[in-house]
């Protein structure tokens, strides 16, 4: 799942006749990065959702086998938006991405995937140290015990990847709600936990990152 929805508020003035997914980075739109790293991960099937000038990435798009699924009238925000496109997705546990983000070194979902354990888990999150952290501002999202179970506040920053069940998806009554709210439940029940990326990451939500992200790119390759 490629959360592609958002308004791109922060990436403005960029984002005032583009989405921010189409905000180009080293060469290519960030959309197409996340692409890249899901296809080298083996993920066969992809979908985004879409709001924002949603005409523009459907024809960036056009002739992928990446699905699409517009939001009308309103965004149903990252919990919403995932439940939304269960029917394409399946009920199996799924990778999901943010589209504002780029890493080195290994690739996210490979880690991602050789750590999880639905045995244990209902999600795992990628994690990066706040001080390994380029272009992000604000303080750590998680803290992690010596197990890798999550709870709130802490040093490490919730990278835009992470794998999850989505059962629970379905008992949030309302129709727009945030992934937070599932992640609450799951740390009350002891079954978020993070994995830390072993390489870098960037935080590409703001103009002013853009360039960050490219010097960091040229440093290695995922």
């Amino acid at each position: 799942m490629l959360f592609a929805a958002g308004f791109g508020k922060r990436m403005l003035p960029l984002t005032q006749n583009v989405p921010k997914p189409l905000v180009r980075v080293a060469g290519k739109p960030l959309i197409d990065h996340a692409i890249d790293y899901a296809r080298a991960a083996g993920v066969r099937k992809i979908v985004a959702n879409l709001h924002y000038l949603p005409d523009l990435l459907e024809e960036h798009l056009r002739g992928t086998d990446i699905q699409t699924l517009r939001e009308t009238p309103e965004i149903l925000e990252t919990g919403g938006g995932l439940r939304n496109a269960l029917p394409l997705l399946g009920t199996d546990a799924v990778f999901v991405m943010n589209t504002d983000a780029v890493w080195t070194g290994p690739n996210p979902l490979v880690t991602l995937a050789a750590h999880w354990d639905p045995t244990r888990m209902d999600a795992l999150h990628l994690l990066v140290a706040t001080s390994d952290a380029s272009g992000h501002t604000g303080n750590g999202d998680w803290d992690r015990a010596a197990d890798g179970r999550l709870r709130r506040g802490g040093d490490f920053i919730y990278s835009g990847a992470h794998i999850t069940k989505t059962d629970r998806l379905s008992v949030v009554p309302q129709k727009t709600f945030s992934l937070n709210v599932i992640w609450d439940a799951m740390i009350a029940d002891g079954t978020l936990f993070g994995v830390s990326h072993a390489g870098g990451w960037c935080d590409v939500g703001r103009p002013e990152s853009i360039p960050i992200a490219e010097a960091l790119l040229k440093t290695g390759n995922v």
